[in-house]
């Protein structure tokens, strides 16, 4: 009788049984009481599945050939495994796969030969190998090559059709006892399923393919047609491309805080709404997809309350936009990793043929994550610098190293992993960057932070201003430099040079926010490698001579000028009548409307005004975006992966279980306190274990293995195999008592 598998677990030690447990986690949640549960999980069909899918396409060759072999049911030898692989897998490939699948507890070995679990025979196809099933008579007989080699060439070309795969076929002339197939059946060269099918046996099948009986098989992995780029200059364009998307992440919470758009009724973001986005966001309709479902996956945006959503930015957004660029972009790329969405099917068309929108719930894919990072690390086990010239290679290697994995759109997802990576800046040139690999070599956020500051251009203190009213920033502006210009001019176009556009909206809106004229000209001359144009200087004068001799403030709201002709011409204006402004005293008038709407009236007239506080300095009242409360990052359901002390103490519990249940099977009925005596004695003295079956204060029967301590005063003091804690027994409760064996 062949050993079980449970029998070999028991004889595993404790650093293969806590490694199988980590390839393997769904056995160990819950906690096995013992190795015989492990044993029994380990053969689960849905489990043997699952540990199926990570593995590659020539361990899965070699597990076809055990099915083949029906290493199932009987132990089969090395050697016949070898001989239906054939050539193509060689000795050393065979043994590394053998020693995988005895690593997932897939093969054990029983008597110098393979077992192979059950379930294992669900995992491969119904025909395994492209063979059909054994039979008997000539097909099983010693005559089988001679029958073969006298077949006529019609009926050889029927068993060569079958032998290529699958080995059922149709005929309808298998009732004909004279037609090719009609022979066949009557050589016992093939099998009759019904009036019109017949199956080719396994051991036809096997000899017609000589010396490859499984085919052929693919056992070296693809080689990827690749380009070396020096390390330096991607890592260059992965900081620019870093740059770039945080700025459009920056644009994308202004334009939703200032314009929230609503959510639809069937949950998702409108396609008009995209479309706004991504001309605003200065991008196509994927990068704007990627860039919104990023800002909720990072909580940077949500769903604001009330009947009738919009989405909006949430305060998390706030603190993210405080910190350096660097961790602003660790945080999004972790959240594009971890993300079990997928925002390359934004657009498309759902199964009831309606279009898929971003924000929806018809993107998420829990495995995404999984097959993201496949992608990702597969590209970063090439040198750094090396880009793969196809995507198609990427997937053509990806399908070998998993080909249980995937689905439909396996290759999509290679292209749509290499095109976010590249927006992203984890990906540049088609090479994984070096942030990039900080990124999947660790959760911690340090090395990720290190790696791109590395990277990205050192903040520069200084622009270049033109005589066209533009200043030029030729690297990243320190922060406090880019929020000052960002103030007083607009951003025109950015990259590795950001180029801001000064107009009278963009200066009026600085001294709104409190700076004088002079501050601006102060701030620009300071920070300029170039003199600053007159025509520069004009306008800064011009709007800020202009900015302010109108002042409001709330009364609901004021108006007051020094200039009583102003402000007369300013109430005879019929454009205002609707702020219903009321004179109170030569240079001052007064409205019922909010203040920010006598502004923005007066500035629609034509009209320059500033908001001014109690003391009569200026007031911003610019718009603050609307927020609203984080969500907090929505829980992903998956296996966690367990630390190594968890999986020794998992191991330990079984092994204290196992030790349990054999001490069960050896005790016998209770010899009285004497014998319960001595054997805790010897157990102290010989430091060994023992089960103890006993009866609680309750009369609820229990047991435990213990290694005695101390034995006295009628109490047994001992520490408990399984937690390691130290417990106490009254002798005269001891019901059963056993030394357990190692």
């Amino acid at each position: 009788m062949s050993l079980p598998l449970v029998d070999w677990l028991r004889a595993q030690d404790d650093e293969m049984l806590a490694g199988l447990l980590r390839l393997r986690p769904d056995l160990a949640v819950p906690p096995p009481a013992d190795l015989s549960v492990l044993a029994t999980r380990a053969g689960v069909r849905a489990s043997v599945h699952r540990v199926c899918d990570e593995l590659d396409t020539v361990t899965l060759a070699v597990l076809e050939a055990l099915v083949v072999a029906d290493a199932d049911h009987t132990p089969v030898g090395r050697d016949e495994v070898a001989a239906l692989l054939g050539p193509d897998v060689p000795a050393a490939a065979l043994d590394a796969s053998l020693a995988l699948l005895r690593e997932r507890a897939l093969v054990w070995d029983a008597e110098d030969e393979l077992r192979l679990v059950p379930a294992a025979r669900d995992v491969v196809p119904a025909f395994p190998g492209n063979l059909g099933r054994r039979a008997g008579g000539p097909a099983a007989s010693s005559e089988l090559p001679a029958l073969l080699a006298a077949l006529p060439e019609e009926e050889t070309r029927v068993l060569a059709a079958l032998v290529a795969g699958p080995p059922i076929g149709r005929s309808r002339s298998a009732t004909d006892p004279e037609s090719p197939v009609g022979r066949l059946l009557a050589k016992g060269l093939l099998i009759r399923v019904d009036s019109e099918t017949v199956e080719l046996p396994q051991q036809v099948g096997i000899a017609m393919r000589g010396d490859r009986p499984l085919g052929e098989i693919a056992a070296t992995a693809p080689t990827p047609d690749t380009k070396t780029w020096p390390a330096a200059q991607v890592d260059g364009t992965a900081g620019g491309a870093a740059l770039e998307f945080l700025r459009r992440m920056e644009r994308l919470i202004e334009l939703w805080g200032s314009a929230p758009p609503p959510v639809l009724r069937s949950g998702g973001l409108g396609v008009r709404d995209l479309k706004r986005a991504a001309r605003e966001l200065e991008t196509d309709e994927a990068g704007a997809a990627l860039i919104v479902e990023l800002a909720l996956a990072a909580d940077l945006v949500g769903e604001g309350d009330g009947p009738h959503p919009d989405w909006m930015p949430t305060t998390t957004a706030d603190v993210w936009a405080a910190g350096g660029p660097e961790q602003r972009w660790t945080t999004l790329a972790r959240a594009w990793l971890e993300l079990p969405r997928l925002p390359g099917l934004v657009g498309r068309r759902d199964d009831q043929d309606r279009p898929i929108n971003a924000l929806s719930e018809v993107l998420r894919r829990p495995l995404a994550p999984r097959d993201r990072r496949r992608v990702l690390e597969a590209l970063a086990g090439f040198p750094p610098g090396t880009a793969v010239r196809r995507p198609e290679d990427l997937a053509e290697l990806l399908a070998w190293l998993a080909p249980r994995r995937g689905g439909r759109l396996r290759d999509e997802i290679v292209q749509w992993t290499l095109a976010e990576g590249t927006v992203l800046g984890v990906v540049a040139l088609d090479a994984v960057s070096a942030p990039g690999r900080a990124l999947l070599e660790t959760p911690d956020t340090t090395p990720v932070v290190a790696a791109l500051r590395a990277v990205l251009p050192e903040p520069v203190e200084t622009v270049l201003v033109q005589a066209d009213l533009t200043a030029v920033a030729p690297g990243p502006l320190v922060p406090w430099l880019a929020r000052e210009l960002r103030l007083m001019a607009d951003v025109e176009s950015a990259g590795g040079a950001t180029v801001y556009r000064f107009t009278e909206a963009s200066v009026r809106r600085a001294l709104d926010a409190g700076r004088s004229a002079t501050d601006l000209a102060d701030l620009l001359a300071e920070r300029s490698s170039t003199p600053i144009p007159q025509a520069l200087t004009y306008l800064i004068d011009d709007v800020g001579r202009r900015h302010g001799r109108l002042r409001g403030g709330v009364a609901s709201s004021f108006l007051r000028s020094d200039d009583e002709v102003l402000l007369s011409e300013v109430l005879a204006n019929p454009e205002v009548a609707g702020l219903e402004l009321r004179r109170i005293a030569p240079t001052v008038a007064v409205s019922v409307a909010p203040l920010a709407e006598v502004l923005d009236g007066l500035r629609s007239a034509g009209f320059s005004p500033a908001a001014e506080d109690a003391t009569g300095g200026v007031l911003d009242l610019g718009p603050r975006g609307a927020r609203t409360d984080p969500r907090g990052p929505r829980a992903r359901l998956s296996v966690p992966d367990p630390s190594g002390e968890r999986l020794d103490a998992v191991v330990a519990k079984m092994r204290a279980g196992d030790a349990l249940v054999a001490a069960r099977r050896g005790a016998g009925e209770r010899l009285g306190s004497t014998h319960t005596l001595a054997t805790l004695q010897q157990a102290v003295r010989a430091r060994q274990r023992v089960w103890i079956g006993y009866v609680d204060g309750h009369g609820v029967q229990g047991e435990r293995v213990l290694t005695p301590v101390s034995v006295g005063g009628g109490v047994v003091e001992g520490r408990d195999a399984v937690d390691g804690e130290l417990h106490r027994l009254p002798l005269h409760r001891i019901t059963k008592i056993a030394m357990v064996t190692d």
